[in-house]
């Protein structure tokens, strides 16, 4: 991965390549930002710089016998860890087990999500995780010496779902790292990760793209009108998977949005039978998809409200979902919008500590009964 291949952050590109060029190269570091923002490209763009043999002056060559094979993601020097799910392979759940699923979803997709991660592994249920036998597995690649490169490179996506056995684990490497090793660690949500982890690694915020950088790549990528490119990055929010859903107008998406109009008109209607079944439904799904999908609603939920106050200019939305609010939005006003916020982050947070998400959800519809109504 070059970083001519990664969307916008020339900044960060910059200087990402000075650190090498003035050899001031962190053992430990920390990407992190919103999802869509092109983390794990700018990670591999900058291990492939780190071990470019023929480096130019802001790239890497691509050509060179080491930038093929991280194009590949087969360098033997390139390490990664990342969730996995339990039970889905009769192997142990450790990272090694999935790479051809990685470097598939990484090299075709580019720009990712968790749940399109999960859809690779072919998990139908459950929650990834970086389990503990992944330590054992980490402790024994780095202490091997370096097979072709300057530097052995560890890229861990997602290390706030490690388990916290692997993170004490983790902690003394990162203390004390093998020579040559460099850590990278690309993260959604820093604060969930461990603080001891945090603090021994040199963060770097990466921002949402610009809705310029998401135009111009959607142009190249999709060959779509300009004005129909920046309504969608509009849309997207500096988001690039989000970007992708929107042009394709992704199942999960229209599910989401199905289920939210539903929701809304069950409840209004005050039909209980009706909701009883939408929970189940929802209670059916995997937790990620329950969590997705209360994300989804929050945000519904603050464009209506900022409908509803008419300003039009701070307005994300689809046409199909414009369409409905311009009917939905006068029921979300400045007397319910902070508690049907408060109910969809709480009902989040008891999925997240794996509660029982229809009874989740039937709670979850019951205050929107009663909030709707105010």
């Amino acid at each position: 991965m070059k970083f001519s291949e990664v969307i916008g952050h020339q900044l960060i590109k910059k200087h990402l390549i000075n650190t090498v060029d003035e050899n001031r190269v962190s053992h430990a570091l920390l990407f992190h930002g919103s999802e869509g923002t092109g983390k794990v490209l700018l990670a591999l763009a900058f291990a492939q710089y780190l071990n470019c043999k023929n480096r130019l002056n802001d790239d890497s060559c691509g050509e060179c016998s080491s930038c093929r094979k991280y194009s590949k993601l087969i360098h033997p020097d390139l390490h990664f860890v990342f969730p996995v799910v339990k039970g889905t392979k009769s192997t142990a759940p450790v990272s090694d087990s999935y790479l051809s699923e990685w470097r598939d979803v990484v090299l075709k997709e580019n720009y990712f999500s968790i749940h399109d991660w999960y859809r690779y592994m072919g998990v139908e249920k459950g929650q990834g995780l970086i389990y503990a036998q992944e330590s054992q597995e980490i402790i024994r690649k780095l202490s091997l010496k370096t097979f072709e490169a300057e530097y052995k490179v560890m890229i861990i996506w997602m290390p706030e779902l490690m388990h916290q056995s692997a993170a004490n684990k983790l902690l003394k490497l990162l203390e004390e790292p093998p020579a040559g090793t460099v850590f990278i660690l690309v993260s959604d949500k820093p604060d969930e990760i461990l603080g001891t982890i945090l603090s021994r690694a040199q963060q770097l915020k990466i921002p949402r793209l610009s809705d310029e950088d998401i135009t111009y790549a959607l142009k190249m990528q999709y060959n779509l009108p300009l004005e129909e490119c920046q309504t969608l990055a509009k849309l997207a929010n500096g988001n690039y998977v989000a970007a992708k859903e929107i042009v394709s107008e992704s199942e999960e998406r229209v599910y989401f949005f199905d289920m939210f109009v539903n929701l809304m008109r069950l409840a209004y209607g005050r039909k209980l039978h009706e909701l009883i079944a939408w929970s189940d439904e929802m209670g059916a799904q995997t937790r990620e998809r329950q969590k997705s999908f209360l994300n989804y609603t929050l945000r519904m939920v603050r464009e209506n409200f900022i409908m509803n106050m008419n300003e039009e200019r701070l307005l994300y939305l689809t046409p199909e979902e414009k369409n409905f609010s311009l009917r939905f939005s006068p029921f979300i006003n400045d007397t319910n919008v902070w508690q049907l916020a408060e109910e969809l982050s709480l009902a989040h947070s008891h999925i997240e500590q794996n509660g029982n998400g229809r009874i989740i959800f039937m709670d979850v519809t019951l205050k929107v009964i009663i909030l709707l109504k105010q």
